[in-house]
């Protein structure tokens, strides 16, 4: 293409560079120019024009998108007609896209007047969904390149195409431990459900057993006797070693086990393996919420019948960082893109006892190396991530207030104090930041706990992976402070007694999510003055 200022009447034939407006006429840029479009010009006293020219070897960019665009479509993919310069390929079925990155790569290097643009490699579609689009700049291209770009294609033919799910039967294998309620197992099944029917196959049986190597074996052994393709076991613990309960069960079946871990979070702890001639999918905690995980790169393949390797597997960890993807897999639906947020988390101290168990001594105020404990409590709340603090005081108020002179945080006042931690912890759900996504609840007289423990916590909530109760254990046994979603601001609202929010845990147990701590600061309180003691003399270390 020549690009010029040329004299308007000597432009016949000619593409419009910029747009040309009058009060009477509109022309567009890309505008070829007829006779009676020149006719129209002149009369409006235009006398030059800024046009591209074709030039020998030059091929209209509707005619150039076309051609190769019907060079890089494949299996299950259709075709627009060209226009404007662009030809768009759509999917043709549901399923996982498919693409020939270093083709591509090399068609978009041939020459700065071809583009292909595309959706990433395996990403799930849906049928009519765009997949590609070959866009010509500006105009034209040159005939050799457009060439070129047909004959690479050619040659790595198909350089796009959909693989289409296929129905499959899949066997869900359901583990327990002792005192685990059936409806977390229901909501697992629920959730597999969706995921599963979502790509067309369904789940025709499934079994549940306890949590044992033993147990899943047989499991596993009696689920490859039935007619299914993919067999999923959902233990009720994380699996954490190739010698743990699901893959020793696989293996004590006569299975064997293709590759443990994977580099996509979530989805760490996935197991992949194989039994007779049947997929073994022991899955990761995470495939309990609905969002996209590294478990669902797994189904979608092996349900478009497309081999998985353990090198497939391992090349996931480019784009397998999902937590913080807002929206998946059509981003462009979004009028205004926003960045993912951070939990805004509130920590809420509770400071408003009588301490009777300590005597006539208010143990909030007993100072440990020198500085109240309730002042420790305070700015080790102060020093984590927590986006907000507030206190909640009612025995010895001023007192306690004064001791926390220097620390930035918001301090109110429970006047029924004397009726029950549970009227604490309404006055200060109350008070906290409208803006707030979850709590976390501290409790005044555990000073060992620091900013560390609590950041931890905060920083493994996750209702949306049904991480909304955030519970810190030490060696096995919960202790506090406990982390609670915005979701059940409402139950705290409505406690009663002394028990706090114990009654939400409880009924919640699906919903709870336990980090272990390096130590045993979690379960350190300080009720009485043999418990003070042995708490100071832990500072003195």
């Amino acid at each position: 293409m020549k690009f010029a200022s040329i004299p308007t009447s000597e432009a016949i034939g000619s593409i419009l560079a910029h747009a040309v407006s009058t009060t009477d006429f509109s022309f567009k840029k890309g505008r070829q120019l007829s006779t009676a479009d020149i006719d129209v010009l002149v009369s409006a006293g235009i006398t030059t024009v800024v046009a591209a020219s074709f030039e020998v070897g030059d091929v209209p960019e509707n005619e150039a998108a076309q051609k190769i665009a019907e060079a890089i479509g494949g299996h299950d993919t259709t075709l627009s007609t060209a226009h404007t310069g662009r030809a768009n390929l759509y999917a043709a079925s549901k399923g996982l896209f498919q693409i020939n990155v270093l083709a591509i790569n090399a068609i978009n290097a041939i020459d700065e007047s071809i583009t292909i643009a595309t959706l990433a490699p395996f990403e799930s579609v849906e049928r009519r969904q765009m997949l590609a689009t070959v866009k010509i700049i500006p105009f034209a291209a040159p005939k050799w390149a457009v060439d070129k770009a047909i004959a690479l294609a050619k040659q790595a033919s198909p350089l796009i195409d959909v693989a289409a799910f296929a129905a499959k039967k899949v066997e869900l294998i359901s583990t327990a431990l002792p005192g685990m309620k059936q409806s977390l197992l229901d909501k697992n099944r629920a959730t597999l459900n969706t995921r599963v029917e979502a790509l067309g196959s369904s789940i025709t049986h499934e079994t549940r057993c306890i949590h044992d190597q033993t147990a899943v074996a047989q499991a596993l052994q009696e689920a490859c006797e039935r007619d299914n393709d993919i067999i999923l076991v959902f233990g009720a613990a994380a699996t954490t070693d190739r010698k743990d309960v699901v893959p020793a069960g696989l293996v004590s079946a006569g299975g064997t086990i293709v590759h443990f871990g994977m580099p996509v979070d979530p989805g760490n702890l996935l197991l992949l393996g194989r039994f007779d001639k049947k997929h073994v999918i022991g899955l990761p905690g995470c495939a309990r919420s609905p969002k996209l995980n590294g478990f669902d790169f797994v189904l979608q393949r092996l349900c478009a019948d497309l081999a998985i390797s353990p090198s497939d597997i391992t090349g996931m960890g480019v784009g397998g960082l999902l937590k913080e993807i807002p929206t998946r897999p059509q981003p462009r639906d979004l009028s205004t893109p926003t960045a993912p947020l951070t939990p805004r988390i509130a920590a809420l101290v509770l400071a408003a006892g009588r301490s009777t168990r300590m005597g006539d001594t208010n143990k909030l105020l007993m100072p440990i190396r020198g500085i109240p404990m309730i002042a420790r409590t305070v700015a080790s709340a102060h020093a984590s991530t927590a986006a907000s603090l507030t206190v909640v005081t009612g025995h010895d108020a001023d007192v306690i207030g004064k001791a926390l002179t220097n620390i930035p945080a918001k301090i109110v006042h429970n006047p029924d104090f004397t009726q029950g931690m549970s009227t604490s912890l309404k006055v200060g759900i109350a008070a906290l930041p409208q803006d707030s996504d979850g709590v976390l609840v501290c409790l005044g007289d555990m000073p060992a706990v620091t900013s560390a423990h609590l950041s931890q916590l905060i920083e493994m909530f996750s209702p949306e992976d049904l991480r909304a109760i955030i519970v810190p254990t030490f060696q096995g046994k919960r202790g506090n402070p406990v982390l609670f979603a915005r979701q059940f601001f409402n139950e705290m609202l409505n406690a009663s007694g002394d028990t706090g929010a114990r009654a939400i845990i409880s009924a919640n147990t699906d919903l709870i999510y336990e980090v272990e701590m390096p130590d045993a600061a979690v379960l350190a309180d300080a009720d009485t003055p043999a418990a003070f003691a042995a708490l100071e003399a832990e500072f003195e270390k």
